[in-house]
């Protein structure tokens, strides 16, 4: 069976003018009349942005003004993941293709402003201000320039006066008083303006914890934690750990055995009531190793009853017969102080 060929597609690449390449890519271009954008090659053919972050790019630039262009709006929009679209997004900012300032509304309400800048150069050189408004062009008559040097308009000529015939006195004309019109400023958009710096939080944050350490690190303790870290997503699909991070929790595992914890009480407490979706195993792994530790196991003489301090007994006084305290029977105080008697 032959192989079929497009007809058109061949009638376009014939009608490329000049050599075509014996490799690589052919381009058919055909003019646009409706619903385009330009897209400098600056962008599109960035040296440091990701594929993801050009592409992301030429999106927000074709979208008109008031469009949503969060994380989230995104990445309902597109197959991308949010992690993926949030490192585009930085790359952008990063480069001075993006803008995102938080500003104050006049409610009193904070809002981020997003502005996108088709060419960061010549906004960072502050000859051009950002058009707040669409990137789409179309047939329409062109759209006005983003600055324009403000033209102060000229006075208006007085008339000459008419002539009159002789008889009559010729008038005087009245002098006008030259009228300039006060130039308007020109508005900065809200985005551009210094942003709102919210206060800083007064509540410290607590600083993390060190993961536990055993006394003693034996060889047979660390090679018994690893397996039980190693052997945690055979009871859990979302514990998948690296060697690293085993590696670095094994001897917060060796300290739990080392205080007599058993090997199904550390793996149900590390595998009980997982987040979903659990993004950082070895994260969760190290909170719940360092937050949950129990305390040493309490030894034989720690468990015995404590011990009452020995109590003198009554004894009943020989003379008077009142009880007092004493270990031998005899008199009381006042009847030892009575017949001269030693204590």
């Amino acid at each position: 069976m032959d192989t079929q060929h497009d007809i058109a597609l061949a009638h376009a690449l014939a009608a490329i003018p000049g050599p075509v390449p014996p490799s690589g890519v052919l381009h058919a271009v055909i003019p646009h009349t409706s619903r385009f954008t330009v897209v400098g090659n600056h962008l599109a053919q960035h040296a440091e942005l990701s594929l993801v972050a050009i592409g992301i790019g030429v999106h927000i630039q074709s979208l008109p003004a008031g469009s949503k262009v969060g994380i989230k709006a995104l990445a309902a929009r597109f197959p991308e993941g949010e992690v993926k679209i949030a490192c585009a997004l930085r790359e952008l900012e990063a480069h001075g293709y993006l803008h995102r300032t938080r500003v104050r509304l006049p409610k009193g309400r904070v809002a981020t402003r997003t502005v996108f800048c088709n060419q960061p150069g010549a906004v960072l050189r502050g000859g051009v201000v950002p058009v707040v408004g669409p990137a789409v062009r179309s047939t329409g008559p062109a759209p006005t320039p983003v600055r324009e040097h403000i033209r102060v308009p000229e006075p208006t000529p007085v008339p000459e006066p008419t002539a009159v015939p002789e008889h009559r006195p010729v008038p005087e004309p009245v002098p006008v008083p030259e009228h300039r019109p006060v130039p308007e400023p020109v508005p900065v958009p809200q985005a551009l303006q210094a942003p709102v710096r919210l206060p800083s939080r007064t509540a410290r944050t607590q600083p993390h914890r060190p993961l536990p350490h055993p006394q003693a690190l034996t060889p047979g303790l660390r090679q018994a934690a690893s397996a039980l870290l190693a052997d945690l997503r055979r009871h859990a699909e979302d514990l998948v750990l690296s060697e690293q991070d085993v590696e670095e929790l094994a001897p917060a595992v060796a300290a739990w055995l080392e205080r007599d914890a058993t090997t199904d009480a550390i793996r149900r407490t590390l595998t009980a009531d997982l987040p979903k979706p659990l993004r950082h195993p070895a994260r969760l792994l190290r909170h719940r190793l360092t937050a949950l530790l129990p305390p040493p196991l309490p030894g034989i003489h720690d468990l015995a009853p404590p011990r009452r301090a020995p109590v003198t007994p009554f004894q009943t006084c020989d003379g008077c017969e009142r009880a007092f305290r004493s270990h031998e029977p005899g008199h009381c105080r006042d009847c030892r102080a009575q017949y001269g008697e030693a204590a």
